[in-house]
């Protein structure tokens, strides 16, 4: 692993960056979030999860639940569920109905074989061992459960990464900056099927492909400006960078009338 490599890793998973920024409170996911809207296909991603879970009855917890987003449609599609939220980061919790509890995901509350099935969704990439949290799933469902996360592809959103490069590199005054901060790429829509393979038998993938169009800088600069927990591993001032992104956006669709990003994300489901 390359010190590069090294220093990315431990920013991604940094407890305190974790909860005391980027996820003290949910502007930041939402931000991240909300930018799905310009997507076409439209995936309704709690709705795909809340399908995948049609032949589970009992106790099903979201682990890494954030802003509580899934919960609140399991909540309202599947009543005859128990639900239980847990994250890393009390602040973000405030926000959901609970049953909610601060938890660390490779060290779960919970008694083995308690859960039906286990959420983890967009999440795994954030715990220092991912193999002990994968450990820590295969533990608290039944033998009979699932298991179901999510991430992102190597591919996605690469548009953002150029353009991330590009607006670093003239801040810098350099052709091409360093490269921004990728969540997902410890925990890859490619690798993930690997990571899990190691406690479950059986895993299904099933890839939602899109593409978002936008047609104004904003929704784009708040989802890049939503990585400001990590400002300092950037390696770039990152207010400047920021803004001279918005100038290079603010000029292409100035004259493409739209700005495109392919996105490709995933779901995996697990059983023994």
């Amino acid at each position: 692993m390359s010190d590069l490599s090294a220093e990315h890793d431990a920013a991604v998973t940094d407890r305190a960056i974790l909860t005391t920024s980027a996820y003290s409170t949910d502007r930041d996911l939402s931000a991240r979030q909300s930018l799905y809207q310009f997507q076409t296909p439209r995936y309704d991603l709690p709705g795909l999860v809340a399908e995948q879970l049609r032949e589970v009855h009992g106790t099903v917890a979201d682990i890494g639940c954030g802003n509580g987003k899934f919960l609140c449609r399991l909540r309202q599609d599947r009543p005859d569920l128990r639900l239980l939220g847990l994250d890393v980061s009390p602040g973000i919790l405030a926000g959901v109905p609970g049953p909610v509890a601060a938890a660390d995901a490779a060290r779960l509350p919970l008694r083995s074989a308690s859960l039906d099935a286990a959420l983890a969704l967009h999440m795994l990439y954030h715990v220092e061992h991912i193999p002990a949290a994968v450990s820590e799933l295969a533990r608290v469902v039944t033998e009979n459960g699932i298991v179901i996360a999510s991430t992102n592809s190597e591919r996605d959103k690469a548009e953002l990464d150029r353009l991330w490069e590009r607006a670093a590199g003239d801040v810098l005054g350099i052709e091409k900056g360093p490269s921004r901060i990728s969540l997902s790429a410890r925990f890859s829509l490619e690798e993930a099927p690997q990571l899990l393979g190691e406690e479950f038998a059986r895993i299904e993938t099933i890839e939602l492909p899109g593409t978002i169009n936008v047609r104004e800088p904003g929704p784009v600069i708040a989802h890049m400006a939503s990585y400001r927990a990590w400002a300092g591993h950037h390696e770039v001032p990152f207010d400047e960078t920021i803004q001279r992104a918005r100038g290079i956006l603010a000029d292409h669709i100035d004259q493409h009338g739209t700005f495109e990003i392919t996105c490709l994300g995933g779901l995996l489901i697990c059983s023994r």
